[in-house]
């Protein structure tokens, strides 16, 4: 089960990770950014510290060069959530579009020529979406962490054979939606 109230304290997070995720400008790694989207406390801050210290250790063309030879060229790295499960099968189409109607339902409007599972415009949506008091968002958002659980794992393993610093961003990613699982209870047959 999804604790939502959780989820909802954390969206400074997803937009730090949405802004970490897309093709890296200058005022990402703007000093203030990591400060205001992690408390104390969060469960993904240990592994964004990291992220950003090894980050901050290169040049901004070394990072945009980075960037591209892992999104962009590693085919075990893609930033699609839906396609390491599915590739292009029909059923990653129908994810797609329940994904899109999901957006649609809280307010986002797709960026023209993006897909959906796009893992930067997932956590974009986690950040600027109002579900607060919604009835609908306990299993809607049910099925995105799912997507997104599953396509993370395959992503930060990928990451981890290459070494590289976006394993730390991808690894806090996870950690953060990993506190906002409960797990339910299993019921007792003698209680």
């Amino acid at each position: 089960m999804i604790d939502l109230i959780q989820l909802y304290t954390y969206k400074p997070s997803f937009h730090f990770f949405a802004r970490q995720l897309m093709y890296p400008e200058k005022l990402d790694f703007h000093p203030d950014l990591l400060a205001e989207s992690f408390e104390e406390n969060h469960p993904g801050r240990e592994h964004a510290h990291r992220y950003w210290e090894l980050m901050h250790n290169l040049s901004m063309e070394q990072i945009q060069e980075m960037y591209t030879e892992t999104f962009d060229f590693q085919k075990d790295c893609a930033l699609y959530m839906t396609y390491f499960k599915f590739e292009e099968a029909k059923e990653r189409g129908q994810m797609l579009a329940k994904l899109k109607i999901l957006y649609e339902m809280f307010g986002l409007e797709m960026p023209e020529g993006e897909l959906p599972d796009f893992l930067p415009l997932m956590c974009e949506f986690l950040y600027a979406a109002e579900w607060k008091h919604d009835p609908r968002a306990g299993e809607n958002f049910k099925m995105l962490l799912a997507i997104l659980e599953d396509g993370t794992y395959h992503l930060v393993r990928a990451l981890e054979k290459l070494n590289s610093p976006y394993y730390y961003l991808v690894k806090g990613l996870r950690e953060t939606l990993k506190a906002c699982v409960r797990q339910e209870a299993p019921a007792h047959e003698h209680e």
